[in-house]
């Protein structure tokens, strides 16, 4: 059979695992197995199991995974997450919308340690819902303000999906972190914006509530040092070259551990939650990566990317719009898959193509880290746009009386800030590259 059949074969089968709701996981690894055996034998199949894990679980680039996601349930299980939001809304609580503003911005806070746009959503939902839902703020904006806070989770550094797109494509995951910073904070303007705009429009969505005396404003803020302080010894670190990502990550896990210990709420029984949930967590990426690996090796074999690639170049039409199809292509992705499987299903088929356009004149290596933070906004829009956001999801499991419609409707206006932030970035390159090329090119 041809093997370009055979690719296609792979993807419906795979995605019609996916509609019988198998793991993504499995859904990826036995249509490329069987793909693999199809277009091989036996031996070269089972050598390519035998040599594949190991070749995957040894890469000591992917050990950041593991330390960041620690790093963040060290944060929750002791207690920083509830500072960071009683720190934001001491100051901006008492305006409209302002518990609402203090969501996002304790999610962006929180996302300084986390790496992860799910268990951003998650933690910080368990903490700032219940004190939305007191004061009287509507179901809609609460949970959406929250799902899309979530997504900063991923776009404010550290970032487990930009480690995984560095790897993929090698490039310098402390440039990459560095190109996400300054979209991460047009993000989460942009969202404040909203709920400032949405809160003016109408404001029976949410009561202010009472000013806090500035003494003690100043006070909540003690419980938040340790985030900055964590994240300048671990950012300053790495972009100062004092070492690398993953040494970097080593160190803000201890730091958040030590911070934890000193806040008094982390005992035994946290700290056991907090490994078992990173052994959790990192299971479930490394199956993805698994997964993924013999779906893509399948790929390979039928020539795919290459011809894929080829294509893409030959096209008479302009490389923007290429690139533009392609976020098109990732939104839709996303209504079924999450953020680290779509990567690593399609970035080893889709980088080589991008690669091979001229795009602003850039470098190679400027054009790999910005087409890296599009493709993240990008996974970030998914992450809430209907039907399947992940993060809608998941505040929805929590916030379990706000109906599910009601929070994809609020939603809207803060995925319109998205789309023109994506927009923006693919317009105007240099507000991911500057700070690269300040910190790593000099003037």
């Amino acid at each position: 059979m041809d093997p370009l059949w055979i690719g296609l074969g792979m993807f419906a089968g795979m995605l019609a695992l996916m509609a019988l709701r198998v793991p993504i996981a499995a859904a990826m690894f036995i249509p490329g197995a069987l793909g693999y055996w199809a277009m091989t034998n036996d031996q070269a199949l089972l050598n390519q199991l035998k040599g594949a894990a190991v070749a995957r679980l040894t890469v000591y680039d992917l050990s950041v995974i593991p330390l960041f996601l620690l790093m963040g349930q060290f944060a929750t299980q002791g207690g920083l997450s509830r500072a960071l939001f009683q720190a934001a809304a001491a100051f901006v609580g008492h305006i409209r919308g302002g518990l609402a503003m203090a969501a996002v911005l304790s999610a962006a806070a929180f996302g300084a340690v986390c790496g992860s746009s799910v268990a951003t959503s998650a933690t910080i939902t368990q903490v700032a819902y219940p004190e939305m839902k007191a004061h009287g703020y509507s179901g809609r904006l609460s949970t959406a303000a929250l799902a899309s806070g979530g997504t900063l989770g991923i776009l404010i550094p550290p970032s487990v999906p930009l480690v995984v797109y560095a790897i993929l494509t090698e490039q310098n995951i402390a440039k990459l972190f560095a190109a996400a910073l300054v979209p991460g904070l047009l993000a989460t303007v942009g969202y404040l914006l909203v709920i400032g705009a949405v809160c003016r429009w109408r404001p029976s969505l949410a009561t202010p509530s009472q000013p806090m005396p500035w003494p003690q404003r100043w006070r909540t803020l003690i419980g938040v040092w340790p985030i900055v302080v964590i994240f300048v010894i671990v950012f300053g670190g790495i972009y100062g070259g004092m070492f690398s990502p993953t040494e970097g990550a080593a160190v803000g896990a201890l730091g958040t551990f030590i911070a934890a210990l000193a806040r008094g709420e982390l005992d035994r029984a946290g700290i056991a939650r907090s490994f078992l949930g990173t052994a959790e967590t990192s299971a479930m990426v490394f199956m993805i990566f698994l997964g993924a690996d013999m779906m893509n090796a399948s790929l390979a074999l039928t020539a795919m990317p290459r011809l894929l690639a080829d294509w893409v170049t030959h096209l008479q039409v302009a490389p923007l719009l290429i690139v533009g199809l392609v976020m098109v292509f990732y939104v839709v992705l996303g209504c079924v898959m999450d953020e680290l499987s779509m990567m690593l299903l399609t970035i080893p088929v889709l980088f080589p193509a991008i690669m091979g356009l001229d795009l602003w004149g850039l470098s190679p290596e400027m054009k790999a880290i910005w087409f890296g933070i599009l493709v993240l906004m990008t996974v970030g829009i998914g992450m809430t746009a209907p039907p399947v956001g992940l993060n809608v999801y998941v505040v929805n499991s929590i916030a379990k009386e706000v109906p599910m419609a009601e929070t994809y409707r609020g939603v809207m206006p803060f995925l319109a800030t998205d789309v023109i932030r994506t927009i923006a970035m693919l317009f105007f390159p240099t507000l991911c590259l500057g700070l690269v090329r300040a910190l790593y090119q000099g003037p």
